[in-house]
């Protein structure tokens, strides 16, 4: 019992510490400068600008505020955008790109607080970026062909998400502290079980003995024996539950920089089974086309896979 108490004492305070002296701070910077860019208009200007080159992505202006929401903030944030395209009546088809570009692309909560861990950040966004909008065309032009491209009213304009009760420099600091705080606050119960859980089941020697077994596939692919307790992490309990592991096993020396960069392909992504919940929680619109997204958004995560691997093994 003694070292089942160490070992909950240990993985909670090891989520406290990557909750709110990493994740809060680097969140309440990137929400600052979301918000900013908002209340001057900039966020708006942005997206007129880049609707009509990813338009044949299968994106509209609204799936190109989810592109930003979801690279600069969190996997979470494109759920009010999903939400007006369901509601405002969005094609399903321009629904279905949308949700496969946000399956797929590299969420901003987990980027940017990772890159305390070595994650090279422009070029994870840059891969994120293409396989994002790979996903998005091969679920609009192939997955989701069947899909209607006929809207059921006028989509609202991008500009109308944009939250201007709240102008002054100070207010929108405000906001973005209140906003990070609520994100740090939230992850920290899945960080603590997801420790916990892992830390658990490392003591009953069921994760090294699969190890062993799956050893000479690790060995001959470059990844490393983590791997497998890093995607277990990710793809059950979520993404900010596997940067928690991550972080831990960087500080400690398991994991290096290289290393890090090289699992970001595989491990950073919002397709998980929590992420898909939650982004389908949008409207029976949104999961209605889910199975095509994800479809989709598996082309793209394998593309990014592929340029992780080229360019760190």
């Amino acid at each position: 019992m003694d070292e089942i108490a160490n070992t909950i004492l240990a993985s909670g305070r090891s989520a406290v510490e990557l909750a709110l002296f990493i994740l809060l701070p680097i969140m309440i910077v990137m929400l600052s400068l979301m918000r900013w860019l908002e209340s001057v208009g900039w966020l708006s200007r942005i997206v007129a600008f880049c609707t009509p080159l990813l338009r044949p992505f299968g994106l509209s202006g609204l799936g190109v505020f989810a592109l930003i929401q979801a690279t600069m903030v969190s996997f979470a944030a494109p759920v009010a955008t999903l939400a007006v395209m369901a509601k405002t009546g969005s094609a399903p088809r321009n629904i279905a790109a949308t949700l496969a570009m946000v399956l797929a692309l590299a969420q901003g909560n987990v980027v940017f607080p990772m890159a305390a861990a070595g994650l090279d950040v422009p070029v994870t966004m840059l891969i994120s970026l293409i396989g994002g909008l790979l996903a998005a065309a091969c679920t609009f032009y192939l997955f989701g062909k069947d899909l209607s491209l006929e809207a059921r009213g006028p989509e609202t304009s991008s500009g109308e998400l944009v939250d201007t009760e709240s102008k002054g420099l100070m207010n929108v600091i405000r906001r973005a502290g209140s906003d990070a705080w609520d994100i740090a606050i939230g992850a920290l119960p899945l960080l603590v079980v997801a420790l916990v859980f892992i830390n658990l089941v490392k003591m009953t020697g069921a994760v090294e003995a699969l190890e062993s077994l799956i050893a000479p596939f690790f060995a001959f692919t470059g990844y490393p024996i983590e791997t497998l307790v890093l995607a277990l992490t990710k793809y059950v309990a979520g993404g900010t539950a596997m940067m928690g592991i991550v972080m831990e096993q960087f500080q400690t020396g398991v994991l290096s920089a290289q290393q890090v960069n090289l699992l970001a392909g595989t491990l950073i992504c919002t397709l998980d089974i929590a992420g898909v919940a939650i982004l389908v929680s949008a409207g029976k619109p949104v999961a209605a086309v889910a199975r095509p997204a994800i479809y989709g958004a598996l082309v793209g995560i394998a593309f990014r896979i592929g340029a992780h691997s080229w360019l760190y093994l």
